[in-house]
C-alpha cells in the first residue's frame, strides 16, 4: 500500500515537533534542578565552615583545649547553639560514628550509615531520600578529624518548584506544539503537491509525451522540474545517436580483429623461434646418424643440443607465463612487501652465476615497501638482474639501488655491459626481440624476459623504463606506488 507522501509529511512533522518540544522542556528541567542542586551544595558548605569555626571559638572558651573531651561533654548543647546559628537540624557524631546529639525526627537509614562512613574518613557527602537533603560534613581542629555534623533540609519546595514548572512546560508545550503544526502543515503541504505533480512529469514521459510541462517554481523542485525536462530531451538525444553507438561496436569488433592479427603473429613468432633450435638440434643428430664415430662431432652436438634445449624450455616456460598473465590477472596476491629483503634475496639466488663471470655487484638499499605479487615482483628482479649478469663484460660490475621518493618506491638496476643500439632500444620490450641474436643464443637469451617484465610491473601498479644506455652499460629503473599510497 503506497503511502501519500502529505501523510509522511504530517506524521514526521508531527514527530519532530513532539521531539523538540519534549527535548527542549527536559533540558530547561534539568537545568532548574542542578541549579537547585548547586546552591544547596553552596549553602550547606558554608554551614560547614560556619560549624568548624564555631568549634574552634568554643573550645578557646574552655579551659581544657581537648576537642573529643569536649564533645563528649558538651555536644548536646553545642549542637543545639549550632542550631540556633544555622537555623538548621544539626546531629553531631564523634570521631568514631557515635552520636553526640540527635534528632528524634531523623532515622538513620542504611544510606545514612553509608553517608557518615565517608564523612568519618575526612570527606564531605550528601544523601537525598524522598524529599529529605541530609549533609555530612568532617568537624576539624587544625589538620585533624574530630567528628561530623549532620544538616537535614527539606526538599518539599524545591520539589513543588520543578512540578510547577513541568506542568507549565506541559500547557505550553501543547499550545505551541497545535500552532506551529498547523503553520508548517500549510507549508510544507506546497512542497509535496510539488513533488506529486513531478511525479505526473515522470507519468506522461513514461506515456511517451517527451516534453512535458516545466514547473514554475524557484526553488530546488522547479530546477527538478527543468532538470526533468532536460533529462526527456537527453533521451531524445540519445535515440538519435544510436547510429553513432553502432559506428563505435563496429569500431570495436576492427579492434578486436586487429589484437587477433597480433595474436596470430605471437603465435608465429613463438613457432619460428621454437623451430630455429629445433633445426640446430636436428641437424646434429642427422650428422650423428651419418658420423656415429667422430667423437669431436659427438663432444661439440652435445655441447649445442644442451644449450638449444635449455633455450628451448626457458623460452617454454616464458611462454606459459606470458600466457597466463593474459589469463590469469585476477588470481594476484597482493601483499606488503619489503623492497629492501627482496633485492637481497633474488641478488643471493644470482650469487652462483655472477661468481660464474666474476661479476661484482654494488649495492644502495633503503627501506621501502610495496603492495605487489611477491612472486611476480620476484620474476621482474630475477630478469632484470640476469640481464645484467649476462649482457655484462668480463668482472663487470652490477649497480642495484632502492629508494623512497615522494611516495614513490625507485629501484634502479645498471650494469657496465655491452649496452644497448639506441636505435632498436624501443623495441627491447617486445616478445622475442634480441638485440644480438648470435650474442642471444650464445648465453641463451630467449628475448622473452624484459617483455615479461614489463607486463609483470604494469599488471602491478609499476613502470619500468630504459633510462640510459651506450657502450659503457645500461640503467633500468622501476617505479612503484609505495605501500599505503593509491595507484595511479
Amino acid at each position: 500500500m503506497r503511502i501519500s507522501i502529505k501523510l509522511k509529511f504530517s506524521i514526521f512533522l508531527a514527530f519532530l515537533l513532539l521531539l523538540t518540544v519534549f527535548i527542549l522542556s527536559l533540558l530547561v528541567l534539568e537545568g532548574i534542578k542542578k541549579n537547585q542542586t548547586a546552591q544547596l551544595e553552596r549553602y550547606f558548605a558554608q554551614q560547614a565552615a560556619t560549624a568548624n569555626i564555631y568549634l574552634l571559638q568554643s573550645l578557646m572558651e574552655e579551659s581544657r583545649k581537648v576537642p573529643h573531651t569536649f564533645l563528649a561533654a558538651k555536644g548536646r548543647d553545642f549542637a543545639k547553639r549550632l542550631e540556633l546559628i544555622t537555623g538548621q537540624s544539626v546531629v553531631l557524631y564523634d570521631q568514631y560514628g557515635a552520636v553526640l546529639s540527635s534528632n528524634p525526627g531523623l532515622t538513620a537509614s542504611d544510606g545514612i550509615r553509608k553517608t557518615l562512613d565517608l564523612a568519618l574518613r575526612d570527606k564531605t557527602a550528601y544523601l537525598i531520600e524522598n524529599d529529605s537533603l541530609y549533609y555530612f560534613a568532617p568537624l576539624r581542629v587544625g589538620s585533624g578529624q574530630v567528628g561530623v555534623v549532620r544538616f537535614y533540609d527539606s526538599l518539599a519546595d524545591d520539589q513543588a518548584f520543578h512540578d510547577r514548572i513541568r506542568q507549565l512546560f506541559i500547557t505550553i508545550g501543547a499550545s505551541v506544539f497545535i500552532l506551529s503544526f498547523i503553520l508548517a502543515y500549510f507549508y510544507f503541504n506546497s512542497f509535496a503537491s510539488g513533488i506529486m505533480k513531478l511525479n505526473g512529469m515522470v507519468d506522461q514521459i513514461r506515456a511517451g509525451n517527451l516534453a512535458p510541462a516545466v514547473l514554475r517554481r524557484k526553488d530546488e523542485i522547479g530546477a527538478l522540474s527543468e532538470g526533468i525536462r532536460m533529462m526527456s530531451r537527453q533521451i531524445m538525444k540519445t535515440m538519435q545517436d544510436k547510429d553513432q553507438e553502432r559506428e563505435k561496436l563496429a569500431l570495436a569488433v576492427r579492434k578486436l580483429s586487429q589484437l587477433d592479427q597480433q595474436q596470430k603473429q605471437f603465435i608465429g613468432n613463438v613457432t619460428h623461434e621454437f623451430k630455429t633450435p629445433l633445426t640446430s638440434i636436428k641437424s646434429y643428430l642427422d650428422l650423428l646418424e651419418m658420423y656415429p664415430d667422430d667423437d669431436q662431432l659427438l663432444e661439440t652436438a652435445k655441447t649445442n643440443i644442451l644449450g638449444d634445449t635449455q633455450r628451448l624450455y626457458e623460452m617454454v616456460e616464458k611462454v606459459l607465463q606470458l600466457s597466463a598473465l593474459e589469463k590469469y590477472e585476477f588470481e594476484f596476491h597482493k601483499e606488503k612487501l619489503d623492497v629492501r629483503q627482496q633485492m637481497r634475496t633474488v641478488l643471493d639466488s644470482l650469487q652462483g652465476k655472477m661468481d660464474k663471470f666474476g661479476i661484482t655487484a654494488e649495492t644502495e638499499l633503503a627501506e621501502a615497501y610495496v603492495e605487489a605479487d611477491k612472486e611476480l615482483l620476484s620474476i621482474v628482479l630475477v630478469n632484470l638482474l640476469d640481464n645484467a649478469i649476462k649482457y655484462n663484460k668480463p668482472r663487470g660490475r652490477i649497480f642495484v639501488k632502492t629508494a623512497l621518493t615522494d611516495g614513490r618506491v625507485v629501484m634502479e638496476i645498471a650494469d657496465t655491459g655491452i649496452g644497448i643500439p639506441k636505435e632498436v632500444s624501443h623495441k627491447i620490450f617486445d616478445p622475442f626481440y634480441t638485440v644480438d641474436r648470435n650474442r642471444s643464443r650464445e648465453i641463451g637469451g630467449t628475448g622473452l624476459g624484459l617483455s615479461l617484465a614489463k607486463k609483470y610491473t604494469e599488471s602491478q601498479g609499476g613502470s619500468i623504463a630504459l633510462v640510459h644506455t651506450d657502450s659503457a652499460g645500461t640503467l633500468f629503473r622501476l617505479v612503484f606506488p609505495a605501500y599505503g599510497e593509491p595507484v595511479s
